[in-house]
């Protein structure tokens, strides 16, 4: 059974750093594609972060050259270093495994991209950790 579990969130202020571990079990980071999303209230899931099975990254342009993902094979977990964050990194973090991303949510012909809550029904996604950058 997989299980993804995130940790490191927190409170802090503007221009500090947070690190943040996705923590595997029922399933192998190694060779394995995974990504790191955020959600804030209000707004869409955005797909942060991306380490493919070949050990290549990419991020989103609002994070280049401030967020870095890395991966500890023996420990089985992968991190997330956020460094100068502002007050538009305040967020839910999930980490997932989940090649379909964020879902697409409609009502009244308005649709919207929402990060899934793990694990009941979306296993391959984590809880979440919270990160709020304030002043």
């Amino acid at each position: 059974q997989v299980q993804l579990v995130e940790s490191g969130g927190g409170s802090v202020q503007v221009g500090g750093s947070l690190r943040l571990s996705c923590t595997a079990s029922g399933f192998t980071f190694d060779g394995s594609d995974m990504g790191w999303y955020r959600q804030a209230p209000g707004n869409e899931c955005e797909e942060v972060s991306t380490m493919s099975f070949d050990g290549s990254t990419d991020y989103a342009d609002s994070v280049k050259g401030r967020f870095t993902v890395s991966q500890d094979n023996a420990k089985n977990t992968v991190y997330l270093q956020m460094n100068s964050l502002g007050h538009e990194d305040t967020g839910t973090y999930y980490c997932a495994i989940d090649r379909r991303g964020a879902r697409e949510y409609c009502s009244d012909g308005i649709c919207y991209k929402r990060c899934p809550q793990g694990p009941g029904d979306f296993p391959l996604w984590g809880q979440g950790t919270q990160v709020t950058v304030s002043s």
